[in-house]
C-alpha cells in the first residue's frame, strides 16, 4: 500500500506551488488525498492555467470541502500527514482555534491530535501580530511553518525553479524526495 498524504489548498496565492507539489507527490509514487477550499478554487482559476478539474485530476483521491463524513475526518485514516499549500490567514485561524467547519479544517484538526506532520505553506506579507501568534502557537503544537521563502544560492533562472524549490522543501518535512530539488553543497 502507498503511503498517504493530505493536501489541502486554500484561498492564498501560491497555487502553483500546490499544482508542482501534487505533480511531484505523483510522480513519487505517494497517494495524495486533496481537499480545496472556496477560495482555493479561486486562486487557482486566477494564478494559473490549469482549470479546477484539471489539479483534481493531479491527485489519487479528492474530497468535497463540505463532506465532514469523509475518511479525511477520522484519526483512523492513517497518513503521512498533511500539507496546507498555500495556507491562508484565514484557514490558519481556523486551525489554530480548531474552528473545524469545513474538512479542511477537520483534516488538519485530526493530524495535530494524532500527532502527525503538519505542513502550513503560509501566505502573507506582511505578517500582522495575529498571524505571528497564531503561527508561533500552532509550532508549538507541532506544526511546521513553512513560508514560501525565495532563495538564491541555486541560482534559480525561473519562476517555476523556485517553486521546486519549495516543493522540496515541504517534501523534505514528510521525509520524501523530490528528484528536482537541488540542495546546498557549499
Amino acid at each position: 500500500m502507498a503511503e498517504k498524504l493530505v493536501i489541502g489548498i486554500s484561498g492564498a496565492s501560491g497555487a502553483p506551488i500546490a499544482i508542482a507539489l501534487l505533480k511531484e507527490l505523483r510522480r513519487s509514487g505517494i497517494g495524495t488525498h486533496l481537499v480545496i477550499s472556496r477560495g482555493g478554487e479561486l486562486t487557482i482559476d486566477q494564478e494559473t492555467g490549469y482549470g479546477l478539474e484539471e489539479v483534481k485530476r493531479l491527485a489519487g483521491t479528492v474530497y468535497d470541502n463540505q463532506d465532514l463524513g469523509a475518511s479525511l475526518a477520522s484519526g483512523s485514516f492513517k497518513t503521512l500527514g498533511m500539507a496546507v499549500v498555500p495556507c491562508s490567514m484565514k484557514t490558519l485561524a481556523g486551525i489554530h482555534s480548531g474552528y473545524s467547519d469545513s474538512l479542511l479544517l477537520r483534516a488538519a484538526d485530526v493530524t495535530i491530535k494524532e500527532r502527525r506532520r503538519l505542513v502550513l505553506v503560509t501566505r502573507e506579507c506582511p505578517l500582522s501580530p495575529i498571524h505571528l501568534r497564531n503561527m508561533y502557537e500552532l509550532s508549538q503544537m507541532g506544526a511546521v511553518i513553512l513560508p514560501p521563502v525565495m532563495s538564491y544560492y541555486q541560482r534559480p533562472e525561473t519562476i517555476e525553479e523556485m517553486t521546486v524549490h519549495v516543493v522540496g522543501k515541504i517534501m523534505d518535512q514528510f521525509g520524501l524526495e523530490c528528484q528536482s530539488f537541488r540542495r546546498w553543497e557549499g
